[in-house]
């Protein structure tokens, strides 16, 4: 896995740490959600699978070690920090929440203890990893919601800020409870379904929308589904009635959705279509899905694109990666924290523990009789056991989710589930922030 993606101020610390003699320092860094992203009630922990894959490959080639020489900001790094990287690889341990668990503000995602250097390089690609996926999910996971059981189908790869977003955004939709994806290499990397209707460039490139909607069915049978808006979009549902099956159903991408889908249905019904099933698509969000399911609008599916794969209403979360605890030697930790106004830290590793209607937030290795949440993923740099699949994290999802209170539910802000602080990590902040004032 490439060395430099990652921040360049990474790599210097890096060089700094080796140089003072601190290369083999273990120290503890956590990924914390400092905030939720805007009108988000929950996340929807995602991107660990991508995360892990990271670290377990993670180094540094001879041409990339080469660069790193030539930059003036190493022009006075020793020779020996070269060659630690070359046989640079992650030795450390790891302890993550699942994927697919429901998170709140204030809360851990990830522990990273490790040599310092080690735990400080992937800063970068964690953060990215996990928060991209995060807002994802949870962004799909409000949009199933709002969809009442009607399929949601992600469709975003083209207005997604990379290709290789559109990829794990079409993943981690999947995660949150999407029915599948258009992208067809999120279907074979990670095994997505994959949906498919045809453009209006299929239309105009025929001479009339009849001929456009035999071909079609002519390739895909009974997977056809016909998109009808090119010209007048009733017009083209009688079309596609009078043409019959094969037929999976319509796509409408434009128009009052509420009264052609009602139009639509009358039709296909008339034709002897009953099963014919009606698609929207077109700058859909979760409040304009909210409102077509709150109205009675007879729709099958929903096709979402920008507003899901760039999370469009709050595209940003703020998760940070800070340094909680440093072994100092003999059994001895140190434990760090940042006193800055509206950006303080907590100190020392950590433990969330979750109860029936709050979590608790203690110091690792406390005990408790609720749910503990960070589990033990990296031991040694290995593996302590495979990661659960996508499906399996698709289904874990699903379950926490379906367990949240009532308000949480809601596409409007609601009262934050309590997260409160076990006593020892409580004493532990207070003198801390005592000894560092």
């Amino acid at each position: 896995m490439n060395g430099l993606l990652t921040d360049l101020y990474e790599l210097t610390m890096a060089a700094g740490y080796y140089d003072a003699g601190k290369a083999q320092q273990k120290a503890t860094f956590e990924l914390t959600i400092r905030r939720l992203p805007a009108h988000r009630n929950y996340v929807v922990a995602a991107g660990l699978a991508q995360a892990i894959d990271y670290l377990l490959n993670l180094s540094f080639t001879a041409e990339e070690i080469d660069y790193l020489r030539g930059l003036p900001a190493f022009a006075r790094a020793s020779a020996g920090f070269f060659d630690y990287l070359r046989g640079f690889h992650f030795t450390g341990d790891v302890f993550a929440v699942p994927e697919g668990t429901p998170l709140f503000a204030g809360e851990p995602v990830m522990t990273v203890r490790a040599p310092i250097i080690e735990a400080q390089i992937p800063e970068t690609y964690l953060l990215s990893a996990l928060t991209f996926q995060t807002l994802i999910a949870s962004k799909a996971a409000r949009m199933v919601d709002a969809a009442a059981g009607r399929a949601v189908v992600e469709f975003g790869t083209r207005r997604a800020h990379t290709p290789e977003a559109g990829v794990l955004g079409g993943r981690a939709a999947y995660l949150g409870g999407c029915a599948g994806t258009s992208n067809t290499l999120a279907g074979f990397r990670y095994g997505v379904p994959v949906y498919g209707t045809a453009a209006h460039s299929w239309v105009l490139s025929f001479c009339g929308e009849t001929e456009a909607f035999r071909k079609l069915q002519q390739t895909l049978g009974a997977s056809t589904v016909q998109l009808v808006d090119t010209y007048n979009s009733i017009e083209g549902v009688k079309k596609v009635a009078a043409l019959g099956r094969p037929l999976w159903g319509i796509r409408l991408d434009s128009g009052d959705f509420q009264a052609l889908s009602r139009e639509a249905r009358g039709i296909l019904d008339q034709a002897g279509l009953p099963d014919a099933k009606i698609m929207l698509s077109g700058d859909l969000d979760e409040y304009a899905i909210r409102d077509l399911v709150s109205s009675g609008a007879p729709v099958d599916a929903f096709g979402v694109g920008t507003q899901l794969a760039t999370s469009a209403d709050a595209p940003a979360m703020g998760a940070i990666y800070k340094l909680v605890e440093l072994d100092v030697g003999c059994g001895i930790k140190r434990f760090t924290a940042k006193l800055s106004p509206d950006k303080a830290t907590l100190p020392g590793a950590k433990q969330l523990f979750r109860f029936e209607g709050h979590d608790i937030l203690a110091r690792s290795g406390e005990c408790s009789n609720g749910q503990a949440m960070l589990r033990p993923v990296l031991l040694g740099g290995k593996l302590v056991e495979p990661l659960p699949d996508l499906n399996a994290a698709r289904t874990r999802a699903a379950d926490l989710i379906a367990k949240l209170p009532a308000p949480l539910h809601s596409l409007e802000p609601a009262e934050p589930w309590p997260v409160r602080n076990s006593k020892d990590l409580t004493a532990l902040i207070e003198r801390t922030r005592s000894n560092l004032a």
